[in-house]
């Protein structure tokens, strides 16, 4: 079904928030948004539950909640929008994953899968990587001993465990580690330990042939791209194959970035489909 979809049309987006987890509408706001914009197709992720307290992840007491609102949204714009249910499932090494018996219980119609956390070398306890950079670097000294290198080892050791485990049908923003991690360190993506990391996540991506996400969400305000376009042509050449989306929390952001998206792709010599 996916696969289908992001070979005949750009018209979607299987990536976003409401006010579920960290996003800043509620999915009626973000669906009204959304069918006037002209997307025919549009998936809800929120972050999923997990076993700790978080300030970002959904609860599990609200997921009835939220798969009865997006069953709600599916029938009020049946016919202009499909709307889809779905998760982005944090990926927490063998205690929780996309594997987890808890979500085959979920009627999800597709499974988004990443990495935002990883275990603080000071107490074990799992520390959100994600958000801001100034946050980050408060982070990098409270949980990480300022050790840059144990945190984008982790990262990506958690990544390509995720890949291996399975699961899920969307790899999301699978480099997303080099942004916070370049602002603290300047160049760290360009050396040769960073590269391997990013040389061994395409290999499994290959192998696997998991649908991966291009997120734009930091386009705009970054000027970021998620992976980085200068590890797309692997992905490109063995003709992977690629998703573009916004990963939007606000309704005013639900295309942002994703034409600009595209037609880099298309410099890189993705086959996409036309406006």
């Amino acid at each position: 079904m996916l696969r289908q979809i992001i070979t005949s049309t750009r018209k979607y987006n299987f990536h976003s928030h409401t006010q579920f987890c960290d996003g800043r509408a509620t999915i009626a706001e973000m669906a009204e948004a959304v069918a006037n914009a002209g997307f025919t197709h549009w998936g809800f992720t929120p972050h999923s539950t997990v076993p700790m307290p978080t300030s970002c992840n959904m609860l599990a007491e609200n997921v009835p909640a939220y798969l009865a609102e997006v069953d709600r949204v599916k029938k009020l714009y049946h016919g202009r929008v499909n709307f889809y249910a779905s998760m982005e499932i944090d990926y927490l090494g063998d205690k929780w994953g996309a594997t987890n018996p808890y979500f085959g219980s979920l009627p999800l119609d597709y499974r988004l899968s990443s990495v935002h956390f990883v275990p603080s070398l000071v107490s074990g306890e799992e520390i959100d990587i994600d958000g801001r950079p100034e946050a980050f670097f408060v982070k990098m000294k409270e949980h990480f001993d300022n050790d840059i290198r144990y945190v984008v080892d982790k990262f990506y050791e958690r990544s390509k465990e995720m890949l291996q485990a399975g699961g899920f049908d969307i790899l999301g923003h699978f480099d997303k580690i080099g942004f916070n991690a370049s602002q603290y360190q300047p160049g760290i993506e360009d050396e040769p330990w960073y590269h391997r990391h990013i040389d061994e996540m395409t290999d499994l991506i290959l192998s696997s042939g998991v649908i991966t996400e291009i997120n734009t969400k930091a386009l705009n305000q970054n000027n970021r791209l998620f992976p980085s376009p200068r590890f797309w042509q692997r992905l490109i050449d063995a003709r992977v194959p690629l998703m573009v989306n916004s990963d939007a929390h606000y309704p005013d952001r639900i295309n942002a970035g994703r034409d600009e998206a595209f037609s880099l792709l298309e410099k890189h010599g993705y086959r996409i489909p036309q406006p």
